[in-house]
């Protein structure tokens, strides 16, 4: 099980990560607001700036889906059960953690959910 100090070091990283994805989803905001305001003045502009919308939508919701984990491994650290797989009750490998400080299923237990999300 990590340590107090390795705690509280994941969680300035998980910190800082928000941050950083907050900063880039407003930046795809941003981005996709201009793109919509873009002039096509043939089909391949039209195209490219469809392609660069989508592409930035789905970056955004990927962030989105990334933020919602960290916030909910900053939540699990204030309760007290951060590091603790949601599976098994084990603990979660810190190598792990400093991998994926957002992990709330140890390596074994994360394997089996993985299948049984196809």
């Amino acid at each position: 099980m990590a340590s107090t100090k390795q705690i509280e070091e994941l969680r300035n990283t998980l910190v800082i990560r928000r941050e950083q994805i907050i900063k880039s989803i407003e930046d795809s905001k941003e981005s996709i607001n201009s793109l919509k305001d873009s002039v096509c003045n043939d089909d391949y502009d039209y195209a490219e700036i469809s392609s660069d919308s989508f592409k930035e939508g789905i970056i955004a919701n990927q962030q989105i889906k990334e933020l919602k984990e960290i916030e909910d491994a900053l939540k699990r650290i204030k309760e007290g059960k951060y590091g603790v797989c949601e599976m098994c009750d084990e603990s979660i490998a810190l190598g792990r953690l400093r991998a994926k400080p957002f992990a709330k299923f140890c390596t074994p237990c994360r394997e089996i959910y993985e299948v049984e999300q196809q």
